[in-house]
């Protein structure tokens, strides 16, 4: 039997279901603008846990900014600010006519600039074979051995390199000689040009694994449905990695890139001490060792300080420079 509802009936049924779906909305909204309280008090544990490297971030990173007025000071430690005495910009005048820091800065820029060009594209392309092996075992083995040397100390690293690449009793040209390529041994760490070429590699060796992870990340949020597509219309596997997954990965390039440029004025003092010899000190002496020196050895805070600052302002306008450009060319940029 069909049951018939007159406008009396209907009127109260819409009127019913209105109300309903106003309550939900309602109960959706407070669910949405829950109290702060109660989302901290839910998740408190997570909260904790962030609180140290936060702490962290600050003491290191911001709570040293009032210092950063030394500059302007002769600064001695036992006589603090008040007993210091007020030079101004004369500790930027004094860096900017040192033979030794423009040496370091010199050195700086064109190794930063080496390890981008060689160092940059490598993760990329890693990143694309990895994502063409279909063996899915033997690709975490290979992600796997390609991450550990991310979390090896320069120190290990190091002496590994000297182990293998020393001139007389390194096991490269131990091996170099016994197969007859040679006759003497190679000097790569005592030569700067051959130690230049055993520090670019080596630390595109370290890195090139751990870069890895943002660019998987990136190729996996690519829609399969677009490589089916492409299957069908008979692409192979080249044309589908330059037109799919490359394209895909574009605004994950841009961002690392964008980063990457604002290294440039930048120096790991532990690379550099791992590799450290006498021999190669025209390549080696980079601003790392130059602050080093200065700030700590020589007690020259200022000066290794006004050194610092510049590297970081330097640093902070590539980054903007290359975000603007990248948002001119069509980019999302970074900022």
């Amino acid at each position: 039997m069909i049951r018939q509802y007159g406008p009396p009936q209907i009127i109260m049924n819409t009127v019913s279901n209105i109300r309903g779906h106003s309550m939900t909305k309602t109960e959706e909204k407070t669910k949405r603008t829950a109290p702060w309280k109660k989302i901290i008090k839910r998740d408190w544990q997570l909260y904790l846990l962030i609180l140290f490297p936060l702490a962290l971030v600050f003491i290191f990173n911001y709570a040293a900014y009032p210092g950063l007025r030394m500059i302007f000071y002769d600064y001695k430690v036992m006589k603090g600010y008040d007993g210091s005495k007020w030079v101004g910009l004369q500790n930027f005048k004094t860096l900017f006519t040192s033979s030794q820091f423009l040496s370091a800065l010199k050195n700086s820029v064109v190794f930063n600039i080496l390890d981008l060009i060689l160092g940059f594209p490598m993760p990329i392309i890693l990143a694309l074979m990895l994502n063409e092996l279909r063996f899915k075992r033997f690709k975490k083995v290979s992600q796997t051995i390609l991450y550990l040397p991310h979390f090896l100390s320069w120190a290990v690293i190091g002496s590994v390199a000297f182990a293998l690449f020393r001139t007389s009793s390194g096991f490269i040209n131990i091996l170099l000689v016994k197969w007859g390529m040679i006759e003497e041994g190679i000097p790569f760490l005592t030569d700067k040009w051959h130690w230049a070429v055993v520090y670019l590699l080596v630390a595109v060796w370290q890195s090139m694994g751990w870069g890895t992870i943002l660019y998987l990340a990136a190729i996996s949020s690519i829609s399969g449905e677009l490589y089916e597509a492409a299957m069908i219309d008979g692409a192979n596997r080249w044309q589908r990695m330059w037109h799919i997954t490359l394209p895909g990965m574009r605004s994950t390039i841009v961002t690392l890139l964008i980063l990457s440029l604002g290294r440039i004025m930048g120096s790991s003092l532990e690379r550099l001490t791992a590799f450290d010899n006498a021999l190669v000190r025209d390549f080696q002496y980079q601003l790392a060792i130059y602050i080093y020196q200065f700030g700590l050895k020589s007690q020259h805070f200022s000066l290794a300080t006004a050194a610092n600052l510049f590297q970081s302002v330097i640093g902070l306008m590539l980054v903007l420079i290359s975000d603007r450009i990248a948002k001119a060319l069509g980019e999302n940029g970074l900022l």
